[in-house]
């Protein structure tokens, strides 16, 4: 009778387990991961002094406490050197999993061998590296992006219009893919007179573009690669006293006023913060030994005025 009992006991200790288990939340789920360790992340971002960025970081923060896990976020300060630093520190802190967002794609690359050898998992986010390991690469379709900016000029202002290119930082994988997509179409039906990095800089926007302007009087159309150079390139229009048709890539704050202003043409609208929440939610998972996909792509949108 004593053992019937004792199993009956056992029976219901056990239901009572399995139910609990079920019952927990998400937040309890991340911070039960790897055998209840609390799951950090550390996050290297490329700049904080671009509102696109701004914005990633800040969604990878209000995710990382929304699912209750701690999150180290470094500001690189467009300078690679300092983000190899800063990484170096994240891997020393043994952090669970590495979300970089690179300066340039080809100075990472040490830095992401270097999380590989610690058994690190890395997630590149918006721009990838070019060497190493990465689990994850969550980024819009830049090539694409590139194309529809080149369309959009064809389809506004005709073929053979003289346009002008404003590159972004040259190591950048960004740089390089939305570049691709933009003379994909413009080597075929735009007559491109010039092109030159300004580092996805406002500042550097507006230099660059007086010096293009005043050289090629002829341009009909600027493409930015993002938002911040075509502001750049709106203030040389103005200086000059000329209507250019200028097209931006990122889907800024800032973009998107001026568009409503009148003053930029269109923007290939990126999304920066779903960027930053499908960087954590992939980070969880892969802390969790979830089998994640190798490219996650965030959807693009031409925005205009109409």
């Amino acid at each position: 009778m004593f053992k019937k009992i004792f199993l009956i006991c056992t029976m219901i200790m056990a239901m009572v387990a399995v139910a609990g288990c079920g019952s927990s939340t998400p937040k309890q789920a991340a911070s039960s991961a790897q055998n209840g360790k609390k799951i950090t992340i550390g996050f290297s971002v490329s700049t904080q002094n671009n509102p696109f960025f701004v914005t990633m970081a800040k969604s990878v923060e209000e995710q990382a406490k929304k699912d209750g896990i701690t999150v180290k976020i470094v500001d690189a300060q467009n300078d690679p050197a300092k983000q190899a630093n800063d990484i170096t520190d994240l891997i020393e802190s043994k952090v669970d999993v590495l979300l970089i967002n690179p300066v340039d794609s080809a100075a990472v690359s040490n830095s992401v061998l270097a999380a590989n050898k610690a058994k690190i998992p890395v997630i590149t986010i918006d721009r990838s590296s070019d060497k190493g390991d990465v689990v994850a690469h969550i980024a819009s379709d830049n090539v694409k992006g590139g194309e529809m900016a080149a369309d959009f000029i064809v389809k506004k202002l005709g073929e053979k219009a003289n346009v002008a290119e404003l590159e972004g930082l040259p190591g950048a994988s960004a740089t390089r893919e939305r570049g691709e997509g933009f003379h994909k179409i413009a080597d075929q039906k735009l007559t491109v007179v010039a092109k030159q990095a300004a580092d996805f800089d406002r500042s550097k926007g507006l230099t660059v573009s007086e010096n293009m302007l005043q050289a090629n009087p002829d341009i009909k159309a600027i493409f930015a690669q993002n938002d911040e150079m075509a502001l750049g390139a709106i203030s040389a229009a103005k200086s000059a006293n000329k209507q250019i048709l200028i097209v931006g890539f990122d889907g800024t704050a800032d973009g998107l006023k001026a568009i409503q202003d009148g003053t930029l043409a269109a923007t290939v609208a990126q999304q920066p913060d779903q960027m930053g929440q499908i960087a954590v939610e992939t980070a969880i998972k892969i802390a969790k030994g979830e089998k994640v996909d190798n490219k996650i792509a965030v959807p693009l949108k031409l925005m205009t005025k109409d």
